[in-house]
């Protein structure tokens, strides 16, 4: 059944247009952050078991990613589409639901699991804002906060379960590192440099073609790279959660990532450094702008 809706409830706005979550989520190098997050999100053992037992992402990883990376821009860019977002994605996780690895009941919707995929987002792009862009500043860090709350608010969780600030969300989010977070079997896939990929099926035809010719080749490629990403830009903490090890050389290399993409990204046309659905919301914002400022023409006068 569908999530009821009541006049006297307005939906919860999403991030203001110019805030910080405008300006990141929509830039490329997003897309270099997700395998970190997702990895964070399902070392939760109910977010772990829900995706091994429910997910597609072993037999569509491309359309899955795509469908989560348009969400994702809904949530920010979307509008009044944003809310719409939101209810939809609780109705599809109202069935999600079993048995973690430790024998306890889950269920996608209870708010601790909930929360709790939404919260990975601020430190990962936090931490990796270090390689891809400037750090953060203080302000910028609790606008980014702020705007992430209003962004879990879309998503239907309440602010009672999640930290309202920058103060109380790191203790929070320490202690779901200490009590919870573990590998599994999803992480474990996730991270593997043999895992079985399906070449992706997304795109012009020629290319998919090309793709598919040469995947035994780029396979073994692709799977080294996203384990690079997850751990690289899994916050330090986080991987210690894990059991993760992460050399002085790999840091080398990611640092020079990160460099090559701080000076190539910013230079780029606007349909190549930003995603579609940002695209749109920016020319959109453009569009407003001119309107404010371009003058009425004059009345004429009148005749005599």
């Amino acid at each position: 059944m569908s999530e009821s809706r009541t006049s006297t409830t307005p939906d919860p706005a999403p991030p203001p247009p110019g805030g910080v979550l405008w300006s990141l989520a929509g830039d490329v190098r997003t897309l270099l952050t997700l395998p970190a997050a997702f990895t964070l999100q399902v070392a939760h053992p109910a977010v772990g078991a829900g995706v091994d037992e429910h997910s597609v992402f072993r037999t569509d990883p491309w359309g899955r990613g795509e469908r989560s990376l348009r969400s994702l821009q809904l949530w920010v860019y979307g509008g009044e589409e944003a809310a719409e977002e939101g209810r939809r994605l609780r109705e599809v996780h109202r069935t999600v639901r079993g048995t973690d690895p430790r024998g306890r009941r889950y269920h996608a919707l209870t708010p601790a699991n909930y929360a709790w995929v939404h919260a990975t987002g601020y430190p990962v792009f936090t931490h990796s804002q270090k390689y891809l862009g400037r750090p953060f500043t203080e302000a910028q860090e609790r606008r980014m906060y702020a705007e992430w709350l209003r962004v879990g608010r879309i998503l239907g969780i309440r602010d009672r379960d999640m930290p309202q600030t920058i103060e109380e969300f790191w203790p929070y989010y320490r202690k779901v590192l200490a009590d919870e977070i573990a590998p599994n079997r999803v992480v474990e896939e996730l991270l593997s440099t043999g895992a079985r990929v399906p070449a992706p099926d997304r795109g012009p035809l020629p290319v998919r073609l090309v793709l598919r010719l040469l995947w035994p080749v780029l396979l073994p490629r692709y799977l080294r790279l996203r384990r690079f990403l997850s751990i690289g830009f899994l916050p330090p903490d986080a991987r210690a959660a894990l059991g993760l090890e992460w050399s002085d050389a790999q840091e080398r290399k990611l640092r020079r990532l990160g460099r090559v993409v701080r000076a190539v990204v910013p230079v780029l046309p606007e349909r190549l450094r930003y995603l579609p659905l940002a695209r749109r919301a920016r020319a959109r914002r453009r569009a407003a702008a001119r309107r404010r400022v371009t003058p009425r023409p004059a009345a004429p006068a009148p005749s005599r």
